[in-house]
């Protein structure tokens, strides 16, 4: 109670909205969150999830952060590690953690980074189709201060139009840096 109130009132103090519709969230999704521009991301998403109380929303972290004298304050906010030198690809381990949660949102930046991308990153989509788990796109707009939300849907056979509709949704959403977002890809919509 108190810490949804901490957060309540940092979003209220930042300027951002805290009368937001929550996403149709399923027992198990992916949130791809993004534009990813800045390190504030992370914490108005923090602010996010507890206000829209997302109980079961976690974050992916390399596993070397959790093993750290910090591990518990990683653990603590919500993530999840991941061993990216393990011989279990990240998608595997990934869909490994959804097999044992009955309830499991993870929240990615399909960017993989907070600079400027030629493409998005591809595995959220392969997680969630190997999962059988729905994908829900929020968008952090800094400009409207804002988080908005589309409608689940699921990877379908066509990777290319479903990465065209991931950035056409994301591309006039304006980041902390808006240099940095997505609206150049709409043109060309590379998949790596």
């Amino acid at each position: 109670m108190l810490r949804r109130l901490f957060w309540t009132l940092l979003l209220k103090l930042k300027g951002w909205k805290t009368a937001v519709t929550p996403p149709a969230v399923a027992d198990k999704c992916i949130i791809i969150i993004a534009p990813h521009t800045s390190w504030r991301d992370f914490v108005i998403g923090l602010a996010y999830r507890s206000v829209l109380r997302l109980k079961h929303a976690k974050f992916l972290g390399k596993k070397e952060l959790f093993d750290g004298p910090f591990g518990f304050l990683f653990r603590g906010a919500g993530g999840l590690p991941v061993d990216r030198f393990s011989k279990q690809n990240m998608v595997d381990q990934v869909v490994d953690i959804f097999n044992r949660h009955e309830k499991l949102t993870i929240a990615i930046a399909p960017e993989g980074t907070r600079k400027r991308v030629d493409r998005l990153r591809t595995g959220f989509y392969h997680i969630a189709k190997k999962a059988g788990v729905p994908i829900i796109m929020g968008g952090l707009d800094f400009e409207k201060k804002e988080i908005v939300f589309a409608a689940p849907f699921y990877a379908g056979e066509d990777e290319k139009k479903d990465f065209e509709h991931i950035i056409n949704f994301f591309a006039p959403i304006q980041g902390k840096h808006p240099e940095l977002g997505l609206s150049h890809l709409q043109n060309e919509i590379p998949v790596s």
